[in-house]
């Protein structure tokens, strides 16, 4: 097949001209028939013009020849390297794989176990997706916090509630079957070639359900409601899990638990668990119109038809040598109480899939070390904790927010109204100091890089954008030391995937690496059937 880079067309142009596009840039006639498909779309804003930019994949009669005749920079041969196949080991799996979390990890990991017939056994503390957006619709409305069932967890892990964002910087084969089995669960197929690819969360509820139907209907199983309580190892080895109360003999128990299961962290401390303190980032919510981010973008083509929402990413080396950045920007979304422990409140941002809500939302976010809060494996727990109490405190309690205008933040003095944007987080807010929530490194880098922003992004820090607090969920404030083989080096049989483990970031990268841990137990044991 013939690779063909930076093909542009312009916003007026129809999408049936890239075809002939292609045509000419490898010098053929209209006549010649070509299997062509789209590898990468992305809008190039960089020049006087906004233009889609696309690289494309065409087959011809003899693709080498074409290519030679040609003479496009543009244009090179591909060949597409087949997806290295897994050996089965030889030892006998007495028990079912046995998964703790939902989440990409742990669906991703069933998904693989169950397609070569291992049977996996999924135990997830939330609710499936229906029940769990009710429980979530609720507390939106101003009901009780479900501490098992939230944006954080149930069915689809804490990316179910945002945006289904699927960016990845890991170069990985893995990904693309990833994103072949979202689409096969009823994801946009154009996931596959946008530069930045989503699914939205109204959609992404639907492909997670789905998945987990495919999961069963291979031989897996998937219990909701039922929580992970304690392991007990023998030998240097796993032998069983203590689930709700009943004792669930394990081979191979693969944890998949997510960023912030804070007792399972616990836990496997006190069991003895090798862990270690992490690096994180903490900060809070920016709100701007969409249309101001839109005219920065795009300037005069803004709203044009063929331009979705746009997005940013924002970052800034501070003057303490500390690093600022935006971070799971969300546009047309929504600031969301994404807490899961009672008395303690965090903000997370998300989007349906138009995107077409009014505001724009990204996380801005300041770097911290073990240095900021101790290199005990728990205290960046500690440190989070302590952060979403200040919140909760300072928004008056039940769940609202404080929130500040960002001229103010920077100012440090209290809001007393709105301008030009209004909060999008339910159930309530307040005008609070945010400055005095957060640690102070962390105030005094906010203030230095949204400063900053604002001239990358005129208008960013001004016309009243919004400042909600806080965003402390970024990451796993703890990495769970793991072999080559992602077991713990403390616990054989033990397998630990994904964001909860400290070794992902985002919906894609910790999909592949609940492939891996799945890969990892075909490779030493057979599939039960």
């Amino acid at each position: 097949m013939i690779r063909i880079n930076s093909i542009s067309l312009s916003l007026d142009e129809p999408w049936e001209a890239l075809r002939s596009k292609a045509a000419k840039a490898l010098r053929l006639s209209a006549e010649d028939r070509l299997s062509f498909r789209i590898l990468k779309e992305s809008i190039d804003a960089r020049g006087s013009e906004v233009k889609l930019s696309y690289s494309v994949m065409v087959e011809t009669k003899d693709d080498e020849r074409v290519l030679l005749r040609a003479r496009n920079r543009d244009a090179s041969l591909y060949v597409e390297e087949p997806r290295a196949s897994v050996s089965y080991g030889t030892e006998v799996l007495h028990e079912k794989p046995l998964i703790i979390g939902f989440g990409p990890a742990g669906i991703f990991c069933a998904m693989t176990l169950a397609k070569h017939g291992y049977e996996p056994v999924v135990i997830e503390r939330g609710d499936d997706v229906d029940k769990r957006t009710a429980a979530v619709d609720a507390f939106m409305a101003g009901g009780p916090l479900d501490t098992e069932s939230n944006i954080q967890f149930g069915e689809g892990g804490a990316g179910a509630f945002s945006d289904g964002k699927l960016t990845t910087r890991i170069k990985d084969q893995r990904v693309r079957e990833v994103m072949s089995e979202l689409i096969e669960a009823g994801a946009p197929a154009e996931i596959e070639y946008l530069s930045k690819p989503h699914v939205g969360t109204d959609i992404l509820k639907n492909v997670v359900r789905n998945m987990r139907k495919k999961i069963e209907s291979l031989g897996g199983e998937i219990a909701f409601r039922q929580k992970l309580e304690d392991i007990r190892m023998d030998g240097g080895r796993v032998r069983s899990a203590k689930v709700s109360g009943k004792e669930v003999p394990a081979e191979a128990l693969v944890l998949a638990i997510g960023h912030s299961a804070r007792d399972t962290y616990e836990m496997l401390f006190k069991k003895g668990i090798e862990m270690e303190a992490k690096s994180m980032a903490v900060g809070a919510r920016v709100e701007n119109l969409q249309e101001l981010i839109d005219r920065n973008q795009y300037g005069k083509w803004a709203g044009h038809e063929r331009l979705r929402s746009s997005e940013y990413k924002l970052t800034r080396k501070l003057s303490d040598g500390r690093g600022a950045y935006s971070f799971c920007m969300c546009p047309g979304g929504f600031v969301v109480p994404a807490a899961s422990e009672d008395g303690r409140l965090v903000v997370n941002g998300m989007s349906y899939h138009a995107r077409d809500g009014r505001n724009a939302n990204s996380a801005i976010v300041v770097s911290v070390t073990p240095d900021d809060y101790g290199n005990h494996p728990l205290d960046g727990i500690r440190f989070q904790r302590m952060i979403e109490e200040r919140a909760y405190k300072a928004g008056g309690g039940n769940y609202t927010a404080p929130v500040q205008l960002v001229s103010d933040f920077i100012e440090g003095k209290v809001s007393t109204s709105f301008g030009e944007v209004t909060p999008t987080y339910v159930p309530a807010v307040c005008f609070a100091d945010i400055g005095r929530v957060l640690p102070d490194p962390v105030t005094k880098g906010l203030r230095e890089a949204l400063t900053d922003f604002n001239v990358k992004i005129k208008g960013f820090a001004e016309n009243g954008a919004v400042l909600t607090g806080v965003e402390t969920r970024t990451s796993a404030p703890v990495r769970i030391v793991r072999s080559h083989e992602l077991q713990s080096i403390s616990c054989s049989g033990l397998y630990l995937t994904g964001e909860g483990a400290g070794y992902a970031g985002g919906i894609v990268s910790a999909a592949v690496d609940g492939i891996k841990a799945a890969e990892s137990i075909m490779s030493r044991y057979k599939p039960r059937r």
